[in-house]
């Protein structure tokens, strides 16, 4: 089982256009229906060509996270980080320009692994809002990433049957070339039930449990597995909730 050190060290404006209006005298004892203001000796208004909207970049190569963006309606392209984006060791995690010294241990993580991700893809883009997002499960203290074999996906199973755990996905957006990287984390409550060996066997069986974090994939639809709040995208991979919010300002 694949663990981590715990100490990771350090309303819009809206604007009116300008006009000349002319407001109307209405006596009190007048019914109103309907008021019109008539605008005089206003030069015609040229139509506005409209800001084209940035290409969105998925920095990630989980078919999970994909196929979250595509049912969501965006566009977007994707570029895959090398795997030196999660080396911990690297300059780049120490060089984050954010505190996440609040954050606990895994949410912590997550964060910088995002951030690494987001930055080495966009030593590889020119232009675009880029999108980079890790996530883990924790219980207990404990970190699950991805499991390494079958016997790594067993032993986390074992470990999260029956208890609550937490799934913390990092997500940065960051517009390109010349915008402030967003860095946040998205924190989900799960409960797992206490599995049988039959339905433990079975799901190793199936090979489902590659690729995930904590093993196990709820977006598998498995029974046994439960939000208890938050995101149920988060656990799949992408807080699609959150990501909405972020692109919201980072499109405008």
């Amino acid at each position: 089982m694949r663990e981590f050190p715990a100490d990771l060290g350090p309303v819009p404006t809206i604007c009116q256009a300008p006009g000349h209006f002319y407001q109307a005298r209405i006596p009190s004892k007048v019914s109103i229906v309907a008021v019109t203001y008539v605008v005089r000796n206003q030069a015609p208004v040229k139509p506005t060509r409209p800001m084209p909207t940035p290409k969105l970049i998925l920095a990630s190569g989980s078919p999970r996270r994909r196929q979250l963006l595509i049912e969501a309606g965006y566009s977007f392209d994707v570029v895959v980080p090398s795997e030196s984006a999660e080396d911990l060791s690297s300059e780049t995690a120490r060089a984050a320009d954010v505190d996440l010294s609040r954050l606990v241990p895994a949410a912590r993580l997550v964060a910088r692994l995002a951030w690494q991700k987001a930055v080495d893809v966009a030593e590889r883009t020119t232009a675009g809002v880029l999108i980079a997002c890790d996530t883990v499960a924790e219980c207990d203290g404990y970190i699950l990433g991805k499991p390494d074999d079958r016997d790594d996906a067993q032993r986390m199973l074992k470990h999260l049957s029956g208890r609550e755990h937490h799934v913390y996905s990092g997500l940065c957006v960051w517009r390109l070339p010349d915008g402030r990287p967003d860095l946040r984390v998205a924190t989900t409550t799960l409960r797992m039930d206490t599995l049988t060996d039959d339905a433990l066997e079975e799901y190793l069986n199936s090979g489902a449990w590659q690729g995930k974090a904590g093993a196990f994939g709820y977006q598998d639809r498995l029974g046994w597995v439960h939000v208890v709040t938050g995101s149920e995208s988060n656990v799949v991979g992408l807080p699609m909730e959150l990501l909405t919010e972020m692109l919201a300002f980072k499109l405008l």
